[in-house]
């Protein structure tokens, strides 16, 4: 596999969606500690690696929905072709 098959839709996406669900979870720790450091500290830089964390974790929990979509495409039924049109009366 190469690298520019690795970067297209579809492929190794189980790979992608943990590779982006492990930032998530680091971004939300540190928004966490930071909002705690705050709370207590209350330092300018605190808050705002605050707001720069809350922002990374909201672009990066829609990476790893994408992925997650990608894995788990939504299935549509089939419709029959009589059962789709209504039944006229004669």
């Amino acid at each position: 596999m190469s690298l520019d098959d690795f970067l297209h839709c579809g492929h190794c996406e189980p790979l992608k969606a943990g590779v982006h669900a492990t930032a998530l979870g680091l971004f939300a720790v540190m928004g966490v500690y930071n909002v705690a450091a705050w709370l207590s500290r209350r330092e300018r830089h605190l808050a705002i690696n605050a707001i720069v964390y809350a922002a990374l974790t909201a672009w990066e929990r829609q990476h790893v929905a994408h992925h997650l979509a990608e894995l788990h495409p939504a299935a549509t039924p089939p419709v029959e072709p009589e059962a789709a049109l209504p039944k006229l009366a004669a």
